[in-house]
């Protein structure tokens, strides 16, 4: 069967999107003998000891069958807590445990989206939101951002106004940029929200790390809890990336149909990581904050790095990631990224994997270790000084 047969016989929707042009830059690297890698999202820190301990003992009490649709009781009443602890209340009836927060994504954008719905995701965002809402058949409007890559209230009630759309994207702290939602911004949201017609869908995996402000989110606005969808979960928090576990909360009368979606998609989240979690929340916490310091120093690190390369960057405040503009001496970031990966040995992805607002810019994540990142910054330097001859 020839090339264009497999095409047709493949759903329309599955053709129209790409593969993660994140995982593309990765998968160069093996490539290139020597070449450095800044392009996952990878906590380079293990698992903390008492997240190992809980998955080992629930394996060796045999915990290993089916939990509930929804997770564990344990582990729902647990995210409650935390979350309560960050002014966002659900009660554990609110929370459904995912295989991560790519599943957690999949469910919501599946219970929520009809042929042809519009659906508001930024233009700089990771990159999953539109290709979730292309496979559903939804519609992507983008919206874009302000210079600091924060939301501008203003422009995006007009864009409500013109478009209807059905659902709205929103993730802070945001990867690909590191920006976080201030409460300025959160409060000016919120009250958009009131007099719209519209669910949120709010990404918030990197909420355990904010270095330097508040952990602010639009979900910790009561009055439209109802309209507001929260993900998240443990894979960078924890450094549990590969363990896959993830939530997502929502008002009673949304989870229900983002239940059907979970349960005939996966039945339940993996039940020893699952007491894993339950462990990390109760004994883990401090080794979560150590993290967050780490990366907020790996930030500095190499934010001064950059800024000396003469390289334009906004100071991320929050996930693990930079968002610089790329040198005037190249035409897209496309280019960038292949000639630094080629002649520096040093990986990176181009802004453009992030939507047509990222063009012009490339992501460093600083998740990796300090020896690698000065590596890095060291190859980058040099080869940017070779432009400049």
């Amino acid at each position: 069967m020839d090339k264009n047969k497999f095409e047709q016989i493949m759903s329309s929707n599955v053709n129209n999107i790409e593969i993660s042009g994140i995982r593309k830059f990765f998968n160069k690297v093996y490539k290139y003998k020597n070449a450095v890698s800044l392009t996952l999202g990878q906590p380079d820190f293990p698992v903390p000891a008492k997240i190992k301990e809980a998955m080992i003992g629930a394996i060796n009490e045999n915990k290993t069958t089916y939990t509930s649709n929804a997770g564990i009781e344990e582990l729902r009443v647990e995210i409650s807590r935390y979350l309560k602890s960050n002014s966002i209340e659900y009660k554990a009836d609110e929370i459904c445990v995912t295989v991560g927060g790519s599943e957690g994504l999949m469910d919501v954008f599946a219970a929520l989206i009809n042929s042809g719905d519009k659906v508001l995701i930024p233009t700089i965002a990771y990159p999953a939101y539109e290709s979730c809402v292309k496979l559903f058949g939804g519609k992507v409007i983008n919206y874009d951002l302000e210079k600091d890559f924060t939301i501008d209230a203003k422009s995006l009630s007009q864009l409500m106004d013109s478009e209807k759309p059905k659902v709205l994207v929103i993730s802070y702290p945001c990867n690909p940029t590191g920006t976080i939602l201030s409460k300025e911004k959160r409060d000016k949201i919120a009250e958009l929200l009131k007099q719209k017609d519209i669910i949120v869908v709010t990404d918030e995996m990197y909420g355990s790390m904010i270095f330097d402000s508040k952990y602010y989110s639009i979900a910790q606005n009561n009055e439209i809890r109802d309209k507001v969808i929260l993900v998240s979960g443990f894979s960078k928090m924890f450094s549990m990336t590969g363990l896959r576990l993830g939530y997502v909360c929502a008002d009673e009368n949304l989870m229900k149909g983002i239940m059907k979606v979970h349960q005939y998609n996966v039945s339940c989240a993996p039940s020893i990581v699952q007491w894993g979690a339950l462990a990390g929340l109760k004994y883990c916490l401090q080794d979560a904050e150590q993290m967050c310091r780490e990366f907020k120093n790996r930030r500095d690190y190499m934010y001064d790095r950059l800024i000396k390369m003469g390289i334009e960057v906004n100071l991320p405040q929050g996930a693990f990631y930079m968002f610089p503009r790329i040198s005037s001496k190249f035409k897209s970031s496309e280019e960038f990224c292949e000639k630094m990966l080629q002649e520096a040995l040093v990986a990176a992805v181009p802004g453009s994997a992030f939507g047509k607002g990222g063009e012009g810019y490339f992501r460093i994540s600083y998740a990796y270790s300090m020896d690698q990142l000065k590596v890095c910054c060291d190859r980058m330097e040099q080869w940017l000084m070779s432009y400049k001859e």
